[in-house]
């Protein structure tokens, strides 16, 4: 394998920003569709099955003008089914159809929700304004909590808080919603200080905790590795009647061990959480987010022997074939990890990716370079494209072995259809730097570097001073300021955050 000390150096700033799991969520209820009247499911039908890129007011106007009823209360639950499910422009046009179409005079709930979906789809701004000019008898708890939840989403501070003071003013924050919301925010965004110091706010004023305060003081615990916090919190919880844990509570309080060390309490609270997944209505969420956190853990048998109760309860779609191959990668458990990939490709029309990815990567680790290409010759005879991912992972592996011509082919494969964000393996780009230097290829170094600054992998100011070292035979230049995001090879985790919103 080659050297390359000297273009290590130039990456030597690697970010490895954590992902904190959070309790609160502001996410629309889902309805329950089975007990829709026949009208109103055949309008919901047409506007879900339209191009999410298309206007919806054609299919609007069509319904009305063929004499079909539609009344305000199944354009909200319309508009809150399209929330759900996060088509958010979908459901802001409804909204807005429901007041200039059909003149309905909105409710402060209507507002509410219509503040919320106008951030989303145009921005807090936007939203700002249309606050400022709603009607000031509207503008009652619901809607200022809907401020203060855009401003908290949008981790604007000050606005969040100037917006809690006036909902204090005016008497609005008499109950745990608005507290919660700003709890939240303090913890997301690393205000230990104030989040203390709201909590004790809450206390003095009498707010009760629910279990979204509790979720919230949890989440920050946990992402602290705090185990006294963690023990009294869950202590409190479980004396407090009106509040009972369920699974999330019980994993994000594992995960918080796991991040400790307290191996023995993380799996305590992984089992409390599993014996919640029952009475749970996520419960498809709950085994896949488990059996990831087993895997963290070292517990393969855990790991399988969830997969088997999660295939016994209920039809597995990919999002659960993409936890266990994740799971079972961090074991390089191959065998296992193929039937699976086999059960999956055989049964599964709908074909994601990411699933041959986790073999691919498992293949090229333990050094099966052929399996690995016989994957990517796969992909490509079910009329799909390896991802950067998928190219990234053979590079590696192309490196382990000092195969650098392939290195470099399949690095350049991976850029070339890298989308914004994604960032190759520091080790491979080296790699080809190196090799480039080795063969005084400065047209090839040229051209593989303008096309990392294309993908904005490399900075422009950064591109010269590659070359450079690149033409200088004597050059051992240290460059020390390149940052450096984690290659994107590992991630089809589960995670709580996407649990909660309905994923």
């Amino acid at each position: 394998m080659m050297k390359y000390s000297h273009f290590s150096s130039l990456f030597n700033t690697l970010r490895n920003a954590p992902r904190h799991v959070s309790l609160y969520s502001t996410a629309a209820p889902k309805s329950h569709r089975k007990f829709w009247k026949g009208s109103l499911n055949g309008l919901y039908r047409q506007i879900s099955r339209s191009d999410p890129k298309a206007s919806v007011l054609p299919i609007l106007d069509r319904w009305v003008q063929n004499s079909r009823t539609v009344d305000k209360d199944d354009l909200v639950t319309i508009i809150k089914e399209l929330r759900y499910y996060k088509d958010y422009s979908q459901a802001l046009e409804v909204s807005m159809w429901m007041s200039d179409k059909r003149y309905v005079e909105l409710l402060p709930s209507d507002i509410a929700i219509r503040l919320d979906l106008i951030a989303k789809v145009h921005g807090i701004e936007q939203a700002e304004n249309y606050f400022n000019n709603t009607p000031q008898q509207l503008k009652v708890l619901e809607v200022y909590s809907a401020l203060l939840n855009c401003y908290a989403h949008a981790k604007q501070l000050e606005k969040a808080e100037a917006t809690m003071q006036k909902m204090r003013d005016l008497g609005f924050s008499r109950t745990s919603l608005s507290y919660n919301v700003l709890l939240n925010l303090y913890y997301k965004t690393g205000h230990r200080a104030k989040f203390d110091s709201l909590m004790s706010e809450m206390e003095e004023n009498g707010i009760g905790f629910d279990r979204f305060t509790y979720g919230i003081r949890l989440s920050a615990a946990a992402a602290a590795s705090d185990l006294e916090g963690i023990d009294k919190i869950l202590a409190e919880w479980e004396s407090d009647p009106k509040s009972l844990l369920d699974w999330i509570n019980c994993a994000v309080a594992a995960n918080g061990y796991t991040k400790a060390g307290a191996v023995d309490k993380a799996l305590a609270m992984l089992k409390r959480s599993e014996e919640q997944i029952p009475s749970s209505k996520r419960q498809r969420g709950a085994y896949q987010y488990l059996m990831t956190q087993y895997a963290v853990l070292g517990k393969k048998d855990d790991t399988l022997r969830l997969w088997k109760c999660y295939k016994e309860q209920m039809k597995v779609y990919n999002r659960g074939y993409i936890c266990i191959m994740t799971s079972l990668s961090k074991f390089d458990d191959i065998e296992n990890a193929e039937k699976i990939f086999e059960e999956w490709e055989s049964e599964h029309a709908n074909y994601d990716i990411r699933i041959p990815n986790t073999l691919i990567g498992a293949y090229t680790r333990n050094g099966f370079l052929d399996k690995a290409e016989a994957i990517m010759i796969r992909i490509r005879l079910k009329d799909e494209k390896p991802n950067p991912t998928a190219w990234n992972y053979l590079a590696k592996g192309y490196l382990d072995h000092g195969q650098i011509e392939k290195v470099l082919e399949s690095a350049t494969k991976a850029v070339s259809a890298a989308q914004p964000g994604w960032m190759p393996d520091k080790d491979v780009v080296v790699a080809c730097l190196e090799y480039f230097k080795s063969k005084a290829d400065l047209e090839g170094a040229e051209e593989f570097i303008k096309l990392l600054g294309d993908k904005n992998i490399i900075p422009v100011n950064m591109q010269e001073r590659l070359l450079n070292h690149i033409k200088n035979e004597n050059s051992t230049a240290v460059i020390g300021e390149m940052e450096w995001d984690c290659p994107n090879g590992d991630e089809e985790t589960s995670e709580l955050t996407d649990v909660e919103s309905g994923q």
